[in-house]
């Protein structure tokens, strides 16, 4: 029998992170995502105390352009979701891919021991990896 290898979350999360203030407007941020190619945006904490927040393009289509609330004036600390789930850079991708299933999530942040944001992964990335070699 061979041995499996364990795929870590940060061998599938995608690098760096893209962070907004909470102020930023949603017309701000989907000019953002749209430049980088991204769907979602970190929001920034207010201070070492608080937690960070997750903007994906679900929240602004369920939470602006399906109320018809105007993009430039709804911030971003209005839609997103906080605190976002965090998983540790070292993860086995099999057990980060139970918590996403377990929280009915799509995404998560990836954060060193110091809790600093390194990457986001998302659920299709890790299914995909993990079972292209099977």
């Amino acid at each position: 029998m061979t041995e499996k290898k364990i795929i870590r979350v940060s061998d599938v999360m995608s690098k760096g992170v893209i962070k907004v203030e909470r102020s930023a407007t949603v017309h701000e941020v989907v000019r953002l995502m749209s430049e980088r190619r991204i769907s979602s945006v970190i929001v920034e904490r207010r201070d070492e105390d608080d937690e960070f927040g997750l903007v994906a393009v679900a929240d602004i289509a369920r939470d602006v352009l399906a109320k018809d609330l105007s993009p430039e004036r709804v911030n971003v600390y209005e839609i997103m979701s906080k605190p976002v789930l965090t998983l540790a850079a070292e993860m086995n991708v099999m057990y980060a891919v139970r918590m996403l299933s377990r929280f009915q999530l799509a995404r998560a942040l990836v954060v060193d021991h110091d809790r600093n944001p390194l990457g986001v992964v998302t659920l299709r990335d890790m299914v995909l990896r993990s079972l292209e070699d099977e």
